[in-house]
């Protein structure tokens, strides 16, 4: 019997041709639903800028940043690739996998970075192009609709540019985007997470960092960008040994 004949075990899992298009419809099912809440923007932003939010709900969402923050996303992939020895490159004279101190991303490792950045890539180039007020920036009691939150004009107080980049949210695009690459690479965690995704984007309204509809936008750029470079199947993980 021939044992380095490929099993049905070791193919790769179904269903992941068809990720790309789950990411695009998501994708165009969050843009809608952010143009839909500017309905309830100023009514959201009011009420978590009041402190309603429960202390003990509010640690965890912050705990939860890490996973769209720059530095948290950087020591995830990171971490992944100490792990993992299919996101590290085979030394072309041995057959192994490098060792640690001497790390060659593999194929798939760019396609996850790509996939976890290209989001928030397209969130710096909206924000350099259109203004809205933060909500802890903004009086929130004078303004009428969530579309008078566009420009300067609802700042109480501007410490710096970053008072005025609400929209969409950078944070959110980050953290769908890694959300995607992890799930492309490790399927069976991808309810992990996606509920981490959720819970850092809910974070940015918890503490008056975003409108709703500005992560939702976020979540869409972070998928759509994320399904430019998820389209084909990932090395399966290897053994160590």
């Amino acid at each position: 019997m021939d044992n380095s004949s490929p099993s049905t075990a070791s193919g790769p899992p179904p269903g992941r041709g068809g990720l790309r298009r789950r990411l695009v419809a998501m994708a165009i099912a969050l843009a809608a639903a952010s143009s839909l809440a500017f309905a309830f923007d100023l009514d959201v932003a009011r009420w978590c800028k009041a402190g309603h939010l429960p202390g003990e709900l509010k640690r965890f969402l912050n705990f939860a940043e890490v996973f769209a923050h720059g530095m948290g996303v950087a020591v995830i992939l990171l971490a992944a690739v100490a792990l993992d020895p299919s996101l590290s490159a085979r030394d072309p004279t041995t057959g192994r996998t490098t060792a640690f101190g001497r790390l060659r991303p593999s194929g798939d490792c760019w396609r996850m970075i790509a996939a976890a950045i290209a989001g928030g890539l397209m969130v710096d180039i909206i924000k350099v192009v259109v203004d809205r007020v933060r909500p802890r920036a903004a009086d929130l009691t004078a303004v009428a609709s969530a579309i008078a939150t566009f420009g300067t004009a609802a700042a109480t107080r501007l410490t710096s540019h970053s008072d005025v980049n609400s929209f969409p949210s950078g944070h959110a695009a980050m953290a769908a985007g890694l959300a995607a690459a992890l799930s492309w690479k490790y399927p069976r965690a991808a309810w992990l997470f996606a509920a981490l995704a959720v819970a850092a984007a809910a974070q940015r309204v918890a503490t008056s960092a975003h409108y709703p509809s500005d992560v939702l936008l976020g979540a869409a750029l972070g998928l759509a960008g994320a399904a430019v470079f998820l389209g084909a199947s990932p090395d399966r993980p290897r053994p160590t040994a």
